[in-house]
């Protein structure tokens, strides 16, 4: 490789980590506790008790209570509010109604219950002000709403622009060294350099998958805008020029999910989008199906209902920009195989802190060093590096 081009890796590397390197410091941090979210809500929450423990809301099993009367029941918990969404767990029959002022209000003004349809009984609130929601918020949008969630999506992209120089770098640094090395008794420097690049190669692959992910979660609300605009628009276009139908002429929740079932049989049911929301029509119920399996559950199958008369309107898999977000969601925490892959990704966060941290040391340590010396260092191995 040209000295000229090391030189031109060499820039892209260090200005993309340097900008990046603080907002990512800051997502590792609240990213640890976000991995062990479920474990760390079981510990803090206790175990919640169920009329029908082991049967999923999604079903029908017998003794599960109409959804009719599960929405009522919500509905008289916040009086003048308007259904938004209604979702269901395939293993507890737990489900969650969520309701706000307006079917379009942002998500702060939004109350999300929590019930137990075995019993019809209402068994909590989502605790928007606790600690996990705080790390949450600030992990996903540092309390900016989608300019955050796009400024941090920016942040990921350089984030896996600095990872690919890294690497293009990586391969002139260790032409004269073996795979592992650490020269330890030599300079402070160096050490941190064979600590930055060793740990930066072993959790390349990681870091890369974790980086790209967090880009997409980054542009899931232009993504389900775009998803509104075209597709849902082309499923509804029959209805284009009508007015919305009003809360009040809302009909059958169970005669709905009855005609998505027939429509979409053998599938869960995972939410239902109400009428004037961002994921659904002013005219319909989008039920929302999720596969059987542990591949497809992932992906999601919509069922439009016609609100007012509970007619089936239009069913299709979500596309394929919408079902890459919803692959990459879990793949980004970790979610995909319990409790050990979520401890291989706590490791591989903390190595990507030490990779961070010993970055801007790096960084601090040189600032004075011209660029063509830190690029000879790369040539060298950084045997050019002055002892510490």
């Amino acid at each position: 490789m040209q000295r000229s081009t090391i030189r031109a890796w060499f820039l892209i590397h260090k200005w993309t980590s340097i900008v990046c390197t603080a907002f990512l410091l800051m997502l590792c941090v609240t990213g640890l506790p976000l991995i062990f979210h479920d474990e760390i809500d079981e510990l803090t929450e206790g175990a919640p008790q169920f009329g029908m423990p082991g049967v999923g809301s999604s079903g029908e099993a017998p003794g599960l209570k109409p959804l009719d009367a599960m929405l009522a029941k919500a509905l008289a918990a916040r009086p003048g509010e308007v259904p938004v969404f209604m979702a269901f767990d395939n293993d507890q029959p737990s489900m969650t109604v969520t309701t706000a002022p307006r079917a379009d209000s942002p998500a702060a003004d939004m109350t999300i219950q929590l019930l137990d349809r075995s019993t019809g009984q209402a068994t909590g609130a989502v605790d928007e002000d606790g600690v996990m929601h705080f790390i949450l918020q600030l992990h996903t949008d540092m309390f900016l709403g989608l300019p955050g969630m796009l400024f941090l999506g920016l942040m990921g992209l350089l984030f896996v622009i600095a990872i690919v120089s890294g690497v293009v770098l990586y391969a002139p640094f260790m032409k004269k060294l073996e795979f592992g090395t650490l020269r330890t008794s030599r300079s402070t420097r160096l050490k941190w350099l064979d600590y930055h690049n060793l740990l930066g190669i072993v959790a390349l692959a990681w870091m890369t998958v974790v980086g790209a992910t967090g880009v997409i979660n980054a542009l899931a609300t232009p993504i389900f805008q775009y998803w509104q605009m075209t597709e849902l628009a082309d499923m509804t276009k029959a209805y284009a020029g009508k007015g919305a139908v009003r809360p009040s002429r809302y009909g059958s929740i169970d005669k709905a999910m009855a005609a998505a079932r027939k429509a979409i049989p053998g599938n869960n049911p995972q939410f239902i989008a109400f009428p004037g929301g961002s994921f659904s029509s002013k005219h319909h119920y989008a039920v929302f199906f999720q596969g059987n399996t542990p591949l497809t559950e992932r992906l999601l199958t919509v069922a439009l209902i016609d609100a007012e008369t509970g007619e089936f309107t239009d069913a299709r898999p979500m596309p394929w920009y919408a079902r890459a977000l919803a692959l990459s969601q879990p793949l980004h925490f970790g979610d995909y195989g319990g409790l050990p892959l979520k401890i291989l990704w706590a490791i591989l966060t903390l190595f990507t802190m030490i990779v961070l941290g010993s970055g801007l040391y790096l960084w601090l340590g040189k600032r004075r060093s011209g660029t063509d010396a830190l690029v000879r260092e790369v040539e060298s191995g950084g045997d050019l590096a002055p002892a510490g």
